[in-house]
Parts: C-alpha cells; sequence; structure tokens
C-alpha cells in the first residue's frame, strides 16, 4: 500500500489538467461551476499545483477564457484545444504538445476535485520507484485517475482518437500497467448535477449562496 506524503526525486514528470470537456450532459460549464471560495476546475488546480510536479499543463477548450478567470492560475501553464469537441483524446494531444520533453506525464481530470497533493505525489514517487511503461491509480480495488504515462508511451497516446481513449490503453496493455494501490474511496468526477451537488456535500463546499446554483443557471 503507497503511504501518502513521502518524497520524491528531481525526475521530471509534467501534470496534464484535461480540463477542457463540453459538459454536454450537464448542460452548462462545468469547469466553472462554483465550488467554496473558487470553481470545480479551481480546486482540481489548486491541489495540482500544490504537489510536488515541475510542471503543470491546464488544457481549456470549452468557455475556456470564462475557465481560465474562474482558476487564476499560479503556475499551470494554459493550454486551449480548440477541437475539444471531438473527444478526449484531442485534449490529451494538446497537452502533450504544451509538455514537450518528459520522462513522463501525469494526467488528472479536470472535474475531479479529491485528487490532492498528496495522492499526485504518492503516485508519482511509486512510478519513479519502479519506472513502469504507465501507472493507473487503484483506490480500494477500484481502477481510477491520475494515471502516469513515461515517455516511450507517448507515441502510443498520440495515436488516441475520441473519448475513453485512456481506457482503452489499460484494457489493451494491463500487462504494461502498474497500479498503485491508495487507501482512499475512489474520487467522484462531475458529468451531471447530481454528481455536482454530492460533490459538494462531501467538500462541505458550498457555492457563493451557501447553496448550489440553480440548475441550468
Amino acid at each position: 500500500m503507497v503511504r501518502l506524503g513521502y518524497a520524491v526525486s528531481v525526475t521530471e514528470v509534467v501534470g496534464i489538467v484535461l480540463g477542457a470537456g463540453a459538459s454536454r450532459r450537464l448542460g452548462r460549464p462545468k469547469q466553472t461551476l462554483p465550488f467554496g471560495d473558487t470553481t470545480l476546475l479551481g480546486r482540481v488546480v489548486r491541489d495540482v499545483e500544490a504537489s510536488s510536479l515541475e510542471r503543470v499543463v491546464l488544457v481549456v477548450g470549452g468557455a475556456a477564457d470564462d475557465a481560465l478567470a474562474g482558476v487564476a492560475p499560479v503556475r499551470a501553464e494554459p493550454a486551449r484545444n480548440d477541437a475539444y469537441g471531438s473527444g478526449c483524446a484531442s485534449s490529451l494531444l494538446a497537452g502533450l504538445d504544451a509538455a514537450g520533453a518528459a520522462d513522463a506525464v501525469m494526467l488528472i481530470l479536470g472535474d475531479m476535485p479529491g485528487v490532492d497533493a498528496a495522492v499526485i505525489d504518492a503516485v508519482r514517487a511509486d512510478w519513479e520507484a519502479h519506472r513502469p511503461w504507465a501507472a493507473l491509480t487503484e483506490y480500494r480495488g477500484a481502477p481510477g485517475h491520475p494515471v502516469v504515462f513515461s515517455a516511450a508511451a507517448f507515441p502510443r497516446l498520440r495515436a488516441l482518437h475520441g473519448d475513453k481513449a485512456v481506457w482503452r490503453i489499460v484494457d489493451a496493455e494491463p500487462e504494461r500497467i502498474r497500479r498503485v494501490p491508495v487507501d482512499r474511496p475512489l474520487p467522484r468526477d462531475v458529468d451531471t448535477w447530481d454528481d455536482y451537488e454530492a460533490a459538494l456535500a462531501a467538500f462541505s463546499a458550498p457555492g457563493a449562496t451557501g447553496r448550489a446554483p440553480a440548475r441550468g443557471a
């Protein structure tokens, strides 16, 4: 079991926050939803920026200007994905382009609060200790993010298309994926309004009015 909070070395692992989704099921840009004193995407970026990752790339697409205004990144480098409507693989490609040369990239979902700096650092440290082709976080037996891909996997990542692209690699290459166990519940990603309200309740982070904004507002 991975222990959260121990030190990591200086290998460059670039974090790629995937925050360019079209929010089709939610009906409004989820990146800009209020979340405590920031936005949903802002909460994720804040946790990633608090980690040991040397660089952080923030991929935005849908409602990009509003999303960036709500985040106010400190050290995350914005990268725009104008093709976000074609699926998450386009955001991954934009992130890889912005990351450039690196020993590995760590993919972090922009709609999954709960992946904090302790988890990021523990997964990164485990990857550095074993140097697998890829590493997948496993929360009490349930697979989740972040996912780390070594530089050797970049050509495979660049060949992906559409949605759920990373999971297609996980399913196709199980023997090359190291699973990193973390003793926490699987963080919930926000795809629907019910997911958003559940995330607010879990984090005790109401919007500025003390409750979630009205649906469709």
